[in-house]
């Protein structure tokens, strides 16, 4: 089998050519090592934040931006929280890993149910004693970003509300999404959902 063209390219640039070693290989032999480089370019790639090619709007300017990512009902028999402010945290996005990130806030609390209060149909919000060990937790986290005219651009990749990310520690390693996102320079803006007895009381009001 003789080299082809696109291999013999290679060999002269590797200056493999003169090399005595290389002078018995055949060109299946050059095949197969080429394949590896391949191979072993796209995985270096990866890793090294080669998925930058997934935002290609120019980027306007850097900021540093807070991102929340909410996790529901995960289920943790542990008497503290795996997730503590201050402490690093490493995040994968999109399936590909990053790098850690500073946790900044924390919020969770044990998953809840309705119980009904009175005759009137008013309910109040109570611990789900049916699920002990389960907890929904809103974990925030703080980056520089890319700012481009399609969002913040994080390790490559954009980040908007619902993009998939795994958070994972020493003891822990859990899946969420996205669900704020805010930059550190500008006020916070974002509300925070109505609870569930609020919503129940105006709906009474309204049968009234």
């Amino acid at each position: 089998m003789k080299i082809c063209e696109t291999c013999e390219k290679i060999k002269k640039a590797l200056g493999l050519e003169k090399c005595p070693c290389c002078k018995n290989l055949k060109g299946a032999d050059w095949a197969i090592i080429i394949g590896l480089l391949v191979i072993i370019a796209v995985v270096i790639a990866v890793f090294t934040g080669g998925n930058k090619f997934i935002s290609k709007s120019p980027v306007l300017e850097e900021k540093d931006v807070q991102f929340s990512v909410f996790f529901r009902g995960i289920t943790i028999t542990d008497t503290k929280s795996p997730f503590l402010p201050n402490e690093d945290t490493f995040i994968t996005i999109r399936n590909v890993p990053y790098t850690k990130l500073k946790i900044t806030d924390v919020v969770g609390d044990r998953r809840k149910m309705l119980l009904e209060t009175n005759k009137m149909g008013n309910y109040q919000p109570v611990d789900d004693i049916s699920q002990p060990a389960v907890y929904d937790f809103v974990v925030t986290v703080q980056d520089k970003a890319k700012i481009t005219d399609d969002g913040a651009v994080v390790g490559g990749n954009k980040i908007k509300m619902g993009i998939p990310v795994i958070l994972e520690g020493k003891n822990y390693k859990f899946t969420g999404v996205i669900s704020n996102i805010q930059y550190v320079d500008e006020p916070q803006q974002a509300q925070q959902p109505q609870q569930p007895q609020q919503q129940t009381e105006q709906t009474s009001n309204d049968k009234k």
